[in-house]
């Protein structure tokens, strides 16, 4: 019996439909979920530079052998990443190694990204290839011999690079192996919060015990009481986590405050609370800066740092470290004042810090214009004594040095 043409397109357009309209809600939820591994992982941190467009790569990461920049990641088929096949991006990111055989430097996390699923490693590439194509070639890495050696890499991933994929441990909940994945794979935590080897690997028994990097310190992370996280209540540690700061606890700043912005503040309630619970669990090391009572102490004795303190920064801060504009301004019971080496107390006062809210811009200026090396140190020693109850270990000598290293923050001469 011949069916006539008319009704084999119809029947042939209805029982095609479906099939059309799965695949296009199934490549839009797979871009959905790569968009949210992107923001896991921080993608945008690392691949802009600044001033540049998101993802097109440039931002410089200067390392004790050379400066290494970061790639093109949007869809550009010459200058990023549009040739990459699946399993070349596959392999990227649990190997380690480029669509042209060439071995990536670790500034780039695939011994943590390592851990993800070929799933969800393909749903970030379906969400980095549906965005525009940008046309940006990085700068060339300055590296020494034998550093710009690439396949010396082959030896490192020997020691450094599991490849393997997360396994759940079947004692845990359901939250803490989803906390465990967030912070081991995508949100590779212990690249900052973890000291290094002589290899520059992660030192795995020292996992979250804290480290300084890019002149920062990244705090301990661990469940010790007196210098990690045992002291925090879980609603202080998932507000710091999800905002940026927290009742007693200070704000975040330097690159901790950029991962808030762009990673963290944007994950679900469920996963930061995921990640509050993994990190519960994570065992006591005392390695770094002993925590602090959120009570102020007694103001400093030295007049100088008063004086200074009441001039420039009570107006924002208050003189009892409570803050008057925002909770992001408090400084009683911060890491940042109780740190008896002042790393980033120092970066902040020299630097500056800025942190992107859903309640506006938290802006702190540097204040290396307006004042002398010693005039600094003296305001970073009052904020020692009087909020971080520690004797104030700042010397000029630390501020000239941080100056030197911001050549764009010029010093007022003293007087």
């Amino acid at each position: 019996m011949r069916v006539p043409s008319l009704f084999v397109t119809f029947a042939l357009l209805t029982f095609a439909l479906p099939t059309t309209a799965s695949r296009a809600d199934t490549l839009s939820d797979r871009i959905a979920d790569g968009e949210y591994l992107a923001r896991a992982a921080d993608c945008v941190a690392c691949h802009t530079a600044p001033g540049g467009k998101p993802f097109a790569g440039g931002r410089a990461f200067a390392l004790p052998f050379g400066v290494v920049y970061s790639p093109n990641i949007t869809p550009d088929a010459e200058t990023g990443i549009g040739r990459y096949s699946d399993d070349e991006w596959v392999d990227m990111l649990h190997k380690g190694v480029a669509r042209d055989g060439k071995h990536l430097y670790p500034v780039m996390p695939y011994a943590e990204y390592t851990l993800m699923s070929r799933e969800d490693a393909l749903a970030l590439k379906a969400y980095l290839m549906s965005r525009e194509p940008v046309r940006a070639t990085a700068p060339k890495n300055t590296l020494g011999f034998p550093f710009n050696q690439r396949w010396t890499m082959v030896f490192w991933n020997w020691f450094n690079n599991p490849n393997r994929r997360f396994v759940a441990d079947q004692t845990k909940s359901a939250a803490y192996n989803r906390g465990d994945y967030l912070v081991n794979g995508p949100g590779h935590c212990g690249e900052c919060h973890t000291p290094r080897t002589f290899m520059f690997g992660l030192k795995r028994s020292k996992a979250f015990a804290g480290e300084v990097q890019v002149g920062w310190r990244a705090y301990n992370l661990t469940s010790d009481k007196a210098s990690g996280l045992g002291n925090w209540s879980d609603d202080q540690l998932f507000q710091y986590l999800s905002t940026g700061q927290a009742p007693g606890r200070g704000p975040a700043s330097g690159p901790m405050a950029e991962a808030v912005e762009h990673s963290l503040s944007q994950l679900k309630a469920d996963d930061v609370k995921a990640i509050v619970t993994y990190l519960r669990g994570v065992p006591a090391l005392s390695d770094g800066p002993p925590a602090v009572s959120p009570e102020p102490a007694a103001a400093s004795p030295d007049p100088l740092g008063a004086r200074l303190f009441a001039q420039a920064c009570a107006g924002c801060h208050l003189p009892s470290g409570s803050g008057r504009q925002s909770p992001w301004a408090a400084l009683a019971g911060s890491h940042t004042a109780a740190d008896p080496e002042g790393t980033n107390l120092v970066q902040v006062l020299t630097q500056g810090s800025e942190l992107h809210t859903k309640d506006g811009l938290m802006f702190m200026h540097a204040f290396t214009g307006a004042y002398t090396d010693d005039e600094l140190a003296a305001i970073a020693n009052y904020t020692q004594e009087r909020f971080g109850l520690k004797k104030g270990s700042i010397s000029p000598a630390m501020i000239a040095k941080q100056r030197t290293a911001n050549p764009d923050k010029p010093a007022k001469p003293s007087s």
